[in-house]
């Protein structure tokens, strides 16, 4: 990802617990939940409705990518798996961006799943990531960095329900003012997480909605094998890595980079390769074929997931240790 940690931010290593910051709104220092792509993650709480939340923190530089994805999540609301969205704050050293608390990653899940998800699971996770991209770009955005880590599970209630995250890369491929499709360009620099990224990304041109399901493509080609040919390729330099992950996806066909996989995989990298710059993607279809290997396989589509087991066999293994 082209990233901008920033530091350590030192100043928040405040004497008190919680330290009031809008109205009805307090963050809790010594709760960090991880790191963004632009800055820190702390626990929260919603005094109002007493309920925790998110805070995003970033230093206050020149350009707020936490302001960029205030915008745009403020744009978006009212979907389901889109986070809500409080409040944007700029403070004197640092930004704020308050929002939902969300559960763990499709990332974290995979790997307390030892890496081993069923195609049930998968093709689960598939239909809601082409319904939250669907959403998005029914809005005029393209996200932009796909990846596993940046579709998270709900809360509560909620946790059949995947959010997608972190719209720091995003951008309207819609023109706001003409509404029409931003043109096709050349020589553009690689923006997302190259892992994922397209082809054409790689090459170099303007991204737009068939990169967003290219890139689910290879999310979901990894959850079903563990890892991707072009993981973990040393290089002397980004500029380097990025080329031999290039080439590395150039020198797969679909069918060898799916072998022993159900077809709907090569259908999926096939078609979204072969969309068009402008080109309308077919979600229904996608989720279509999705819902149809689950049915043939003798499942259902109840957005059960393979970590819902996990949790329930972790709890048994407890009551039998205490009953020993």
């Amino acid at each position: 990802m082209t990233s901008h940690h920033s530091s350590n931010i030192q100043s928040l290593k405040l004497d008190e617990n919680e330290k009031l910051l809008y109205k009805n709104f307090t963050i809790i220092i010594n709760r960090q939940l991880g790191k963004g792509g632009f800055g820190q993650i702390y626990l929260g709480r919603n005094i109002k409705e007493n309920v925790p939340i998110a805070i995003k923190v970033e230093e206050n530089g020149t350009r707020s990518h936490l302001f960029l994805e205030y915008e745009i999540l403020q744009d978006i609301q009212g979907d389901e798996g889109i986070p809500k969205v409080y409040k944007f704050k700029q403070g004197h050293k640092h930004n704020y961006l308050i929002m939902e608390l969300l559960g763990k990653s499709i990332d974290k899940l995979f790997s307390e799943c030892k890496k081993n998800f069923s195609y049930k699971t998968i093709f689960q996770i598939g239909y809601q990531m082409i319904q939250r991209i669907e959403y998005i770009h029914s809005k005029g955005y393209i996200h932009r960095d796909i990846k596993p880590g940046n579709f998270v599970i709900g809360k509560g209630d909620k946790s059949k329900i995947i959010y997608i995250i972190d719209f720091g890369l995003s951008k309207r491929y819609i023109d706001k003012n003409n509404k029409k499709h931003i043109p096709y360009k050349e020589g553009k620099g690689l923006t997302g997480t190259a892992r994922y990224v397209s082809l054409f990304t790689h090459y170099g041109i303007e991204q737009s909605r068939r990169d967003d399901i290219e890139g689910i493509a290879y999310n979901l080609i990894y959850l079903a094998k563990g890892k991707l040919p072009w993981q973990g390729v040393k290089t002397k330099n980004k500029k380097e890595k990025h080329k031999k992950i290039m080439e590395s996806k150039l020198a797969y066909s679909p069918e060898q980079l799916c072998k022993d996989l159900p077809d709907e995989f090569v259908t999926l990298l096939k078609y979204s390769r072969n969309l068009e710059f402008e080109e309308d993607p077919d979600y229904k279809k996608i989720k279509l074929m999705f819902k149809n290997h689950i049915i043939k396989n003798g499942g259902t589509m109840n957005f059960e997931f393979d970590w819902d087991k996990a949790k329930i066999e972790d709890s048994k293994e407890e009551d039998e240790k205490s009953e020993k």
